[in-house]
């Protein structure tokens, strides 16, 4: 029978974790897969059916705008009947996905005030019962909503498919599957670390310098998947090709392995999707949960600062983020599973890998630590580059298209979206400033001998 979430608890002293050796395994990470859901369910149980029905058509009915009837016409179902882990996270998943759909289904210009009680009850169930929010979030639109084509195959691009997904088609689908060919890359990195914390608290400088020499090659790994997103892919390219063709928008999410992701535009047809109701200026006063409670209640949207990976690695190397960056980071932290944030909370409880580094007379030490932080700032300053191309080049075409194009209801969309979403990620992070904050830290945590190696 299949485990519980493990529970952690938070008041576990630097004293008790140092008497036994470091390990991931009261932590809910998988050997294989990392932070990713292993084999995640299909199907619900037959009670839950009418979820199902609806989560898997939220594309189409959003296309009809006939999503928001459906849900207002779903029975009220008890989430009891939910036993195991896999069955919350599909369910977390299904009715987070008919969430984003029955709020946005009109776009920023209709939303709505209230989400139904045959919604937002088993929702905020579900929720707790995970120690998630009730949005949508990385754990669910990437961590647990895949499937293998071919379940001998490989972990592909080709042999990848979604269980539930949004409006947006191929460029919807591609988004989620790179996110999560990104975590996968990360899994050799993960398994080192208790190796490095191990070594530290042995005096072992020569395990240490082989694990972060490893780690830094699954960043590396992590670097590789992010640029299929990035013109080695034809799913953008194709998505931009018709975006111009047309005249029209098109949806396309851009990824963000440190901060927010964004959506920059929909077809005519479709919302622009704004995946949040915290700090949003459309939806001032957040989202009431009928039948949890009558004050309406803010949350942030998906974003990959909601990954525990860079997190993890931050954490590991020593790099500190201070101020509105800081803690912007920090609140992401309530938006993972509780095991995978008291993780990071462990590791700022060991002793200092950095300080270690550099109390040790070790240049093949030295060296691995300065991999490892140049690596992290490399995929740093790459994913700056893909949020440049993709979210503030665009922003800037489209404006030009409105200048170009009549004052239409598509226009109309392009003169309202770029600015707002060039500007800030469905996270509520100013994109660009947030993420060139994040790079420049990621630079200080270097040691102060290699600073001038990595300056621009």
């Amino acid at each position: 029978m299949e485990e519980s979430l493990p529970c952690v608890s938070s008041m576990a002293s630097a004293e008790t974790l140092f008497e036994v050796p470091f390990s991931l395994n009261s932590y809910h990470v998988s050997e294989k897969l990392g932070f990713v859901l292993p084999d995640p369910l299909e199907e619900l149980p037959p009670y839950y059916q009418p979820w199902m029905d609806i989560a898997l058509r939220v594309p189409e009915l959003v296309h009809s705008h006939e999503l928001r009837s459906h849900i207002n016409k779903m029975p009220l179902l008890s989430s009891k009947f939910l036993q195991r882990h896999r069955e919350l996270r599909l369910a977390h998943l299904a009715l987070g996905m008919m969430t984003m759909g029955y709020v946005w289904q009109e776009g920023e210009n209709d939303t709505v005030d209230i989400l139904p009680c045959s919604l937002a009850v088993p929702y905020w169930e579900v929720s707790q019962r995970l120690g998630l929010p009730p949005i949508l979030t990385h754990a669910d639109a990437v961590l647990a909503n895949w499937k293998k084509k071919d379940p001998e195959g490989p972990f592909s691009m080709e042999n990848l498919e979604l269980l539930v997904t949004l409006p947006g088609g191929e460029s919807v689908w591609g988004f989620f599957m790179v996110t999560l060919l990104v975590e996968l890359a990360a899994v050799p990195a993960l398994k080192n670390i208790p190796v490095v914390i191990n070594g530290v608290r042995n005096g072992d400088a020569e395990m240490v310098a082989l694990a972060l020499e490893r780690i830094a090659e699954s960043i590396e790994e992590m670097n590789d998947a992010l640029k299929l997103m990035h013109g080695d892919s034809d799913i953008v390219t194709e998505c931009y090709t018709f975006c111009h063709q047309k005249s029209m928008l098109i949806i396309v999410f851009i990824p963000s392995v440190r901060g927010a992701f964004s959506l920059l535009w929909g077809h005519e047809d479709l919302p622009v999707w704004v995946l949040t109701w915290k700090d949003n200026p459309t939806m001032p006063h957040g989202l009431i949960y009928e039948g949890v409670q009558m004050e309406p209640m803010e949350f942030s949207g998906g974003s990959a600062a909601q990954s525990s990976l860079l997190h993890c690695f931050d954490e590991l190397l020593g790099v500190k983020h201070e101020e509105n960056s800081g803690a912007f980071l920090t609140r992401m932290r309530n938006y993972m599973l509780p095991a995978h944030k008291q993780l990071i909370q462990d590791l700022s409880l060991q002793p200092s890998l950095r300080a270690f580094v550099q109390q040790q007379a070790s240049n093949p030490l030295k060296e691995a630590f300065h991999l490892c932080v140049t690596k992290l700032l490399a995929l740093r300053s790459y994913h700056i580059n893909v949020v440049s191309r993709f979210i503030t080049v665009q922003a800037s075409l489209a404006r030009q298209m409105q200048v170009q194009s009549q004052r239409s209801k598509a226009g109309e969309m392009i003169s309202k979206a770029p600015k707002a979403l060039e500007e800030r990620g469905t996270g509520g992070s100013s994109i660009m400033t947030f993420l060139k904050t994040v790079r420049d830290h990621t630079k200080d945590a270097c040691l102060s001998e290699t600073m001038k190696e990595i300056k621009h």
